[in-house]
Parts: C-alpha cells; sequence; structure tokens
C-alpha cells in the first residue's frame, strides 16, 4: 500500500474538484465508487474512493482520498491499494505508488 499526506491552499470540496478532473475525465479507466462528505460548522471531511484498471498488472487498484480542513488547513490524505497481484507478495509493479502519485501531481500546485 503507498500513502501520501500534504496540505493543500484549497478548500476539501474545491481540492475534491480538481481531483476528479485530473484522476477522473483525464484517464480512461478511473472511476469514482463513492464520495462521503460531512460539513460541521466551518469544518468539512471529504472521503472519495476512486477505482482504475492497470494493464500492467492485469489488476484494478483502488484509491482513497479523505481530505479535511479540521485544523484550519486543508490536509489530504490519500491511500492506494488493491493494485498487487499474488496471494503473499502483493508485487504491483508501481501501480499503486503511480495511483497514489497522480494526488500530489494533481494538485502539485496548491501544495503548501
Amino acid at each position: 500500500m503507498d500513502i501520501r499526506d500534504f496540505y493543500v491552499s484549497l478548500a476539501p470540496k474545491a481540492a475534491l474538484d480538481v481531483l476528479q478532473q485530473h484522476i477522473v475525465q483525464g484517464s480512461i479507466s478511473g472511476t469514482i465508487i463513492d464520495v462521503y462528505e460531512r460539513v460541521v460548522g466551518e469544518h468539512q471531511v471529504v472521503v472519495c474512493v476512486l477505482e482504475k484498471y492497470y494493464m500492467r498488472t492485469s489488476n484494478r487498484a483502488s484509491l482513497t482520498i479523505t481530505i479535511d480542513n479540521l485544523e484550519n488547513k486543508t490536509k489530504v490524505h490519500a491511500a492506494s491499494s488493491g493494485a498487487g497481484s499474488g496471494a503473499i507478495f502483493r508485487f504491483d509493479w508501481g501501480a499503486g505508488g503511480n495511483f497514489v502519485n497522480s494526488v500530489e501531481k494533481a494538485l502539485g500546485g496548491y501544495i503548501v
């Protein structure tokens, strides 16, 4: 599993919009499985689960992204899974890292 944490200068919903445009609309096989949003006062939490097919692993990878502003700044947490092949070693030929890196690439101009 590949995991990334970083902060961005966008509101959670705006960060999600950027990610959806980059990962889903900019991809042939990227799909949104679910989006869950909670707003309490000025604080917002958004959880998005995406899935993408990788030819090199002949497998679908899952990406879970949590975006919140609970610390009065927007934090992005992204974790990929399911990209591996094999019951024991989960060797994924870099598909999981590629998927989670796409989050940093999409939000690169907003990372603080």
